[in-house]
């Protein structure tokens, strides 16, 4: 029953995700995004380039309502005047609408790349036919999520509407005079009373687009929690499979092996246990200060050191508290220590006088 238990425990997912976990939800399109934060900053920035830019775009209008009756209209009925007419109005409108528009684009963009940055994922793209199984739809229909979706949209609706009515409540008296009022007064006030209605839903809509951010990113990083053996799991395999680990090691060995085998032909001598240890030396007075160990072995690796030495006519001298001493100190590549100076500085000493070479001795 207790290991029942355990295993339950471990299975859940209660941990933070990891960065590797995150970046691959990342890849799949998994994000803490809101919607609303985009509705809102594109209708936001689009009233209040209405507010700035609203007389321009009026003018613009009329300009073409002046033009339609004052030239358009005395035009001769023809296709070719048609054609004509209908692409130069066409040409006036997007020339007017085209600022808004480039307005919305960009407070779509910022919205994105203020909820999570560029990413751009083409597996996104691709058609899922998963998608159209009915089964599939009902039950998104009747989910959790839709039922929370539902209800943040009713509460948007609901909110909205009141900052709306409250907009206009405010206005009533001049609504009850909007009769007297002449025809360019009556417009004035209108727009004026739609900017306020506008801007006041963004305002709203920015509020609700925090609050469902704040939901979303907690309903993202609960979703993409991780369990105590996920984890586990995961860094075995960054860290790699202990039995792969092992043979990547093994090979490494081998090949550090090889390499110090090739330099076994540059010792000067080979001093030996005589059979468990094998120590290669080399030393040239004119380039280092101390001699150095090229290469060293036990048992197999010691009689492969000393069969090459053989083969290359290296001495080899048999010393074993020498060649014990300088296997357990020195690694592959290092320096004689001080304390073995004179015992390795003998010996060298009489393998050049064996050999009949002259090198410079340690002083």
């Amino acid at each position: 029953m207790l290991r029942l238990d355990l295993q339950f425990f471990s299975g859940e997912k209660t941990e933070k995700a990891t960065p590797t976990k995150r970046r691959e939800a990342r890849k799949k399109g998994q994000v803490a995004k809101s919607q609303e934060v985009s509705t809102a900053i594109t209708l936001l920035l689009c009233f209040g380039f209405l507010l700035v830019g609203g007389n321009s775009l009026i003018i613009g209008f009329l300009n073409i309502y002046r033009q339609s009756f004052n030239e358009y209209m005395l035009w001769d009925l023809s296709i070719t005047s048609t054609k004509l007419l209908f692409n130069q109005l066409v040409l006036d409108a997007a020339m007017l609408i085209a600022p808004i528009l480039l307005v919305v684009l960009v407070a779509g963009i910022a919205a994105n790349l203020l909820q999570v940055g560029f990413m751009f994922n083409f597996s996104l793209v691709k058609v899922d036919f998963a998608k159209l199984n009915p089964l599939q739809g009902l039950k998104r229909m009747f989910s959790v999520r839709s039922l929370v979706e539902l209800l943040k949209s009713i509460l948007k609706i609901t909110f909205i509407a009141i900052i709306v009515f409250i907009v206009i409540w405010k206005q009533k008296n001049e609504f009850l005079l909007l009769g007297e009022k002449t025809i360019w007064n009556a417009s004035r006030f209108i727009g004026s009373l739609i900017l306020q209605m506008g801007l006041a839903a963004a305002g709203s809509l920015i509020v609700l687009a925090a609050a469902d951010y704040i939901y979303q990113k907690f309903s993202f990083e609960k979703q993409i929690r991780m369990s105590k053996q996920e984890i586990k799991d995961e860094y075995k395999k960054s860290e790699g499979d202990p039995f792969i680990k092992g043979k990547r090691r093994a090979i490494q060995r081998q090949m550090a092996m090889n390499q110090m085998i090739r330099e076994v032909p540059k010792a000067d001598v080979v001093i030996t246990n005589p059979t468990h240890f094998a120590v290669a030396i080399r030393y040239d007075f004119n380039t280092m200060d101390a001699p150095e160990v090229i290469a060293k072995g036990q048992d197999y690796i010691a009689l492969k050191i000393k069969e090459i030495a053989k083969e290359h006519k290296i001495t080899v001298v048999e010393n074993r508290p020498l060649a014990r001493a300088l296997f357990a100190s020195v690694e592959i590549g290092g320096t004689i220590p001080e304390e073995l100076f004179n015992a390795v500085g003998e010996i060298l000493a009489y393998v050049y006088y064996q050999d009949g070479r002259h090198k410079g001795m340690m002083t």
